[in-house]
């Protein structure tokens, strides 16, 4: 039954398969000390169905096995801060997101393979999450063997590298559980070293309050000042730590993602976003997961950057965001003018500069 499904998930593009039982994760006690810390932030969905995330059985009451799946979406080599992105004024966004969104993408294929399982069940319910229920899906991974928890707290795999999405299938079959992977980082510290806002505050442990990935995105407020110059030119998501694994250079890309490449995601130029009214941004990020900032938190992002990369050309732009009716992008508009000031000794934009 298990290389029927195995079999089954290579044929609906999924990159990797793997068993493990619903027993709870190890690292639930680890999760409960996280989350006293705050050091998730504003995201208080996790705290929120905590209870249920270190027991599967209260996701899906008689489940026995868990099904781990992988998605690889490597390809062109990943970039961090790239100076060249820097020199000509563009946004850097995170590999995952240069695609239409993963929760869609993946839909289809995880509601076949489940009814696949179903069938072979003999009618039984399953239940599929991509990254959307209250699961520990990376320990679970882990304890299924698809891959082993980094010091940067990511999944790593031996042949996927760093870039692959986690989804899985909770079923009342039960199905022998593969072999667990062991941790193969050894005295490697790369992504520790890689972190611009020093968010990995030791092996294993991350405070999602500084990491770059929570500010640009889950993050609904204002950025904290006093991190926003880290943030470079990234504006959703980041990828230093997970780049900077030794690791990638076993990754494969897979073929699922491959055909949905969005290149035109990967390095977009700042001031045509920060130029985006509402309705523009809709129509420009239809169906990406980075219609999930809104405008608001985009431009906010946006703004950061331009303050970090930006010249004298883009004050008059800046100009108009700060008289932008949002708040937030208003006063980080602000804060990019005065950097931007700063670093050019006061500099006036060029004549006849429109900034677009």
């Amino acid at each position: 039954m298990k290389a029927a499904i195995r079999q089954r998930a290579r044929e609906l593009g999924f990159d990797e398969c793997r068993f493990t039982s619903t027993a709870a994760p190890e690292h639930a006690a680890h999760l409960d000390r996280w989350l006293a810390a705050g050091q998730h932030g504003e995201m208080a969905w996790i705290a929120r169905n905590a209870h249920k995330r270190v027991d599967p059985q209260q996701v899906l009451a008689g489940a026995r096995t868990v099904i781990c799946l992988a998605v690889s979406y490597a390809g062109k080599k990943a970039v961090g801060g790239d100076p060249e992105a820097s020199a000509q004024k563009a946004g850097l966004v995170a590999r995952y997101a240069r695609f239409p969104d993963y929760h869609d993408l993946l839909a289809e294929p995880l509601r076949q393979l489940t009814a696949f399982v179903d069938q072979l069940g003999g009618g039984t319910r399953s239940l599929w999450y991509v990254d959307t229920g209250p699961v520990l899906e990376r320990d679970l991974a882990q304890r299924a063997g698809l891959g082993f928890a980094g010091k940067h707290t990511n999944l790593i795999s031996r042949r996927l590298g760093n870039w692959f999405f986690l989804a899985e299938i909770l079923t009342p079959l039960a199905l022998e559980p593969d072999a667990p992977e062991k941790n193969r980082c050894g005295s490697c510290t790369r992504c520790m070293t890689a972190c611009p806002t020093t968010a990995i505050t030791a092996p294993f442990q991350l405070d999602a309050r500084r990491c770059i990935s929570y500010l640009t995105i889950e993050l609904k407020g204002a950025i904290p000042v006093e991190l926003r110059p880290a943030l470079g030119n990234r504006i959703y998501g980041c990828d230093d730590c997970l780049a900077a694994c030794p690791w990638n250079r076993f990754a494969q890309a897979g073929s699922l993602m491959r055909a949905h490449a969005r290149d035109d995601l990967a390095q977009p130029e700042l001031l045509a976003l920060l130029a985006l009214d509402e309705a523009a941004f809709k129509r420009r990020f239809a169906g990406t997961p980075m219609l999930r900032t809104k405008r608001r938190g985009l431009l906010r992002n946006v703004c950061v950057a331009l303050g970090n990369v930006g010249d004298a050309a883009a004050l008059p732009a800046l100009h108009q965001a700060a008289a932008d009716p949002e708040p937030l992008i208003a006063e980080h508009a602000r804060w990019a003018i005065q950097r931007i000031v700063q670093r050019t000794g006061g500099a006036a934009p060029p004549e006849g500069s429109s900034g677009n």
